[in-house]
């Protein structure tokens, strides 16, 4: 599999995966400070972790207690032996703390939530800069009750020790999340560990490492072999293909393959932009008729997904067959992506399948070329716009692989997605009509598998539900419920049920991310 990664060219910070859901969110905030970062399992041997020649090495939070036998520890001494700065987020911290003799008990108090620091020790490089008291965010069930020996507090909470350090040997912990928005002030936690700690220069962009890799694909597909890229018209897809075609031209074909589950005129859309706008050689594919066919009855959303992915695969094996010399496959895979998917980096508890990564079969006939699966959301839009790819659609909002298949809870049937494409057209619509489509992360709408009693006219009604739901995110690993205007949701409900046959009742959802995911399946 060829991912996306920078030359050891770049100064770097490695990352070590205790298991937190946060952890990609701290790799996030490292590259907005222009540096490059990668994360790897908790358990990566010293030597490799060396071998990166890090500048500066963060242990990442986890939800494991470090008193347990079955916690998940680093290599003995590997603090010690690194030779960089370190830095420990929550478990980290913790882990820091029991593995030199220090203490760590349960709480009397889960602290989850905001809190309230103060800053203890005014000289603290890590937080230079800073008022003496600001707000953060916490999330844990234990706490430090007991300094290793030489190293002292610098931040509290009102139950105790929440920052410890000891600067001679250049190890720094902190309780809490300096890499959430929840804590506003952690991004320049993580600047001052970045620069004034470990020295950083900030050397790395998404821009500027393009060249680079476009001379990997290079290396990796050859001089006469042929690709085939996934293409959906969204974002992730549309920019790693116009990044394997900077790099091999016509010897990549993509495929944009109609699976019967895209939004209203899509197809047709999407399709005549590409070949305009991006010059990529491109094919559509019409095989709504075998997805359809292949879902029919499925309610389990994990289970569509796997026959999704699966049914993708049939196809691009079917249609490389045609091409000849196909060896590669391109996907859009992004961070969010793989940590929602699968722990294939730490022990990080794996949420559901993903639409790029949950459903491909192990005994796929095509190699996996995966340009951006360690990037976010944000940065992918910066390389797209390097590309050439169009505003268009880069400024699309996330669109999930499945389609509406994930949208269309329980069976699908082709008049559930009349019904839902009919509703997510006017909810698209109206969005642009007042100015806000490009002011949420996302917006969406799902059809629900019930009915409720309505009155139309002078009938009773038993029909369809609508949620409509919009966000708010930076990289969609965390996300809140966007505050829609009264008079903007009232005429997306008025019109969705005047307008829409089959549908009575439209509810907005105001979940956040955690708890909620985005997608409802």
């Amino acid at each position: 599999m060829f991912s996306f990664l920078p030359t050891n060219s770049h100064e770097r910070i490695i990352i070590l995966d205790f298991g937190s859901q946060y952890t990609q969110l701290i790799a996030r905030r490292v590259r907005e400070a222009g540096v490059y970062c990668e994360i790897l399992p908790f358990n990566t041997p010293t030597d490799r972790i060396k071998s990166h020649q890090p500048r500066g090495l963060i242990l990442s939070g986890g939800p494991s207690s470090v008193y347990d036998d079955q916690a998940p520890r680093s290599e003995k001494d590997l603090i010690s032996i690194v030779g960089c700065p370190v830095l420990g987020i929550c478990y980290g911290l913790q882990l820091m703390a029991h593995e030199m003799g220090g203490e760590v008990k349960p709480s009397s108090n889960r602290g989850y939530g905001y809190g309230r620091l103060r800053v203890v020790d005014g000289t603290t490089r890590l937080f230079g800069g800073l008022p003496a008291e600001i707000d953060v965010w916490l999330s844990h069930g234990d706490r430090v009750t007991k300094l290793p020996t030489g190293f002292h507090m610098t931040a509290e909470t009102d139950e105790g020790v929440n920052a410890f350090e000891n600067p001679e040997r250049e190890i720094y912990g902190v309780q809490f999340h300096p890499e959430v928005a929840h804590t506003p002030l952690g991004a320049q936690i993580l600047r001052n560990f970045l620069f004034e700690i470990c020295k950083c220069r900030g050397d790395w962009s998404p821009a500027a490492a393009i060249d680079e890799q476009v001379a990997r694909i290079r290396e990796t597909v050859g001089e006469n072999d042929r690709v085939i890229c996934g293409i959906s018209g969204g974002v992730d897809s549309s920019v790693a293909a116009a990044l394997v075609h900077r790099a091999i031209g016509d010897r990549q074909t993509c495929l944009f393959i109609n699976n019967g589950l895209l939004r209203e005129g899509e197809f047709e859309t999407a399709l005549s932009l590409l070949k305009q706008s991006v010059h990529l050689n491109i094919v559509g594919v019409d095989a709504s008729e075998t997805f359809l066919k292949a879902l029919a009855g499925v309610v389990d959303p994990e289970q569509k997904r796997k026959i999704i992915g699966a049914t993708f695969i049939d196809v691009f094996d079917a249609e490389a067959n045609k091409i000849g010399d196909v060896k590669f496959l391109v996907q859009g895979t992004l961070y969010p992506d793989v940590i929602e998917s699968v722990s294939v980096r730490g022990p990080s508890v794996t949420l559901k399948s993903h639409h790029n990564v949950g459903g491909l079969p192990e005994t796929m006939n095509l190699k996996l070329i995966e340009p951006l699966r360690e990037l976010f959301k944000d940065e992918v839009r910066i390389i797209g716009r390097e590309l050439g790819v169009p505003d268009e659609i880069l400024n699309r909002h996330p669109f999930p692989g499945p389609g509406l298949a994930v949208r269309v809870l329980g069976d699908i049937t082709e008049e559930r997605l009349r019904i839902l494409r009919a509703a997510d057209r006017i909810f698209d619509e109206e969005l642009r009509r007042a100015d806000l489509y490009g002011a949420v992360w996302q917006a969406l709408a799902v059809l629900l598998p019930v009915a409720t009693v309505g009155v139309m006219g002078d009938e009773r009604t038993y029909e369809r539900v609508i949620a409509i739901r919009a966000v708010t995110s930076v990289d969609g690993m965390t996300a809140d419920w966007a505050r829609l205007p009264h008079d903007l949701l009232a005429r997306v409900s008025s019109r969705i049920v005047s307008e829409v046959k089959g549908v009575n009742r439209v509810v907005y959802d105001i979940s956040t991310k955690p708890p909620s995911t985005i997608e409802w399946e």
